[in-house]
């Protein structure tokens, strides 16, 4: 009885991995497992760190919660545009970024120079025709632009606007109540 038995085939050099190749396959691995982790601590610091809405009391005072960077931030509007604002009881003037101006038809004015915690710097002061929070609102409000924030719908909510409203913090919130 005969046997026929054949070889297995041979393997050709380019059917293995080479150590480069391993190499390559590994670090492109590794960046993409790095980058998928960074892309979800970015999702979740962008959830973790927007402003909780608002909160309307029932005697009319307006809630704000102190967001987890340790700032009292609001949703709010200026001229019916979309802002956030970081409430800043330092801060003379509403002051809002150019951008935003330009989308809620803050024209003209008049050129200034703004001094603030972070230097100098040019702007105009021009009048909104309402500063808006929750239900409480401040019509005919100068407002001062070139506000540079992280976003361009970012804003200051300064004391032109909080100086019609009895202003209340305590502990992680904070209350603005209407004046009687």
């Amino acid at each position: 009885m005969r046997l026929n038995v054949t070889p297995p085939p041979k393997s050709s050099p380019e059917s293995e991995p080479t150590p480069q190749s391993v190499a390559r396959r590994s670090t492109l691995l590794f960046l993409l497992f790095w980058l998928l982790v960074m892309g979800v601590m970015y999702l979740a610091m962008q959830y973790f760190l927007k402003p909780a809405q608002a909160k309307v009391t029932a005697d009319g005072a307006v809630r704000i919660e102190r967001g987890m960077d340790g700032h009292f931030r609001v949703k709010g509007y200026v001229n019916n545009q979309p802002v956030t604002f970081l409430v800043d009881t330092g801060a003379s003037s509403v002051s809002v970024t150019d951008a935003l101006a330009a989308r809620a038809g803050l024209e003209g004015g008049q050129k200034t120079r703004f001094r603030t915690a972070n230097g100098e710097r040019d702007g105009r002061l021009v009048v909104a025709d309402e500063v808006r929070i929750a239900s409480l609102s401040v019509r005919d409000v100068r407002v001062g632009t070139g506000y540079t924030g992280e976003d361009s719908e970012d804003a200051l909510l300064g004391q032109n606007f909080l100086r019609f409203f009895d202003v209340q913090m305590s502990g992680d919130e904070m209350l603005l109540r209407p004046r009687r």
